[in-house]
């Protein structure tokens, strides 16, 4: 652990090392060399990347964030009485545009008293803490610099009031059934008797909504998607050509998910000197890079009661585009 910053108000530690993260390495020898290609879509998110998601977030076609944010806006007050929480953990806090919502709401309550930011980005993690203390007379920051799949137990204990872990924006979607159970489970392990999860789930509708929300008509989600391979050529001086890998999005209707591809254009060969190693791609041969998970009510109930989660309240939007879930931890 490095501590990155430690005031009155302000304690940023990081379980990032930067001589033994090599999470884009191994997930790059492991995901190139399967019979099937595919990358994680947590490293989409470099700055660039990050930059493109923002873009995506205020496209017409993508409808997730200003849904949920929505929702979040017509709730907040009532999230905030249910659980009387004075603390908020957020998982994959980006900027902290959504928290902002809750901690207003908490703020008006008279609860308010200690954010936790969770983010990979040192960068991000910081303004955010640095912004938020301006904002918030008397407010305390917490924030944690790492992978919440991996450093999950490294979020700071409760001060024994009741708490709010957030995940939203549909990140939950990006695990396949199994491991987002396993995920589910590792939250649970963070939940004390009165504090609640707080998840943002996409829901099941119309294949042309979602469709049209991972690719887009300006071609911005496609920049985003052939960013990974931007991201690989820097960090393992590989020689990717990214322009020769077409974006494809589609909804798998069994699965119930989006997956985003990059399809070579042509056959090629490709150098990760990092990881000395070459990679063969045919022509129309693809490679995965995200797949986005969609709700129904019952999926969810199944995933939280799987995971020893009771869900206490489902509260999507009226057109049915997107829910956020309100669960505890379920006595056993």
């Amino acid at each position: 652990m490095r501590a990155l910053l430690d005031t009155n108000e302000i304690r940023i530690e990081s379980w990032l090392s930067e001589v033994e993260d090599r999470s884009l390495a191994n997930d790059v020898l492991d995901g190139l060399t399967k019979p099937f290609k595919e990358i994680p879509p947590k490293h989409l998110y470099d700055a660039r990347g990050s930059e493109l998601f923002e873009r995506i977030c205020a496209l017409p076609e993508y409808y997730p964030t200003r849904t949920e944010r929505s929702i979040l806006a017509d709730r907040a007050q009532e999230i905030v009485e249910e659980t009387g929480a004075t603390e908020l953990v957020e998982l994959g806090s980006g900027a902290a545009d959504k928290a902002r919502i809750l901690l207003d709401a908490m703020g008006a309550a008279g609860t308010l008293e200690r954010y936790v930011p969770f983010d990979v980005s040192e960068q991000v993690v910081r303004a955010a803490a640095e912004q938020l203390v301006e904002e918030y007379d008397g407010l305390l920051v917490h924030g944690v610099v790492g992978d919440f799949e991996r450093h999950m137990d490294r979020v700071p204990a409760t001060n024994g009031d009741a708490r709010i872990v957030a995940l939203l924006g549909g990140t939950i979607g990006n695990f396949p059934p199994g491991t987002r159970r396993r995920f589910l489970r590792k939250v649970r392990a963070l939940l004390g008797p009165d504090d609640r999860l707080l998840l943002g789930t996409d829901l099941v509708k119309d294949p042309a909504v979602i469709e049209a929300a991972y690719d887009d008509s300006e071609g911005v989600t496609a920049e985003f998607n052939r960013n990974v391979l931007h991201v690989i050529n820097r960090e393992l001086d590989a020689d990717f050509i990214p322009e020769s890998f077409d974006h494809i999005a589609f909804f798998d209707r069994q699965r119930e998910w989006v997956e985003m591809r990059l399809r070579a254009q042509r056959p090629c060969s490709v150098m990760i000197n990092a990881i000395g190693l070459r990679v063969e791609f045919a022509a129309g041969e693809e490679l995965r890079t995200e797949i986005s998970a969609k709700f129904t009510h019952a999926r969810l109930l199944a995933d939280f009661e799987a995971a020893g989660l009771a869900l206490e309240h489902w509260l999507p939007d009226p057109d049915g585009l997107f829910a956020l879930s309100l669960g505890r931890r379920m006595q056993r």
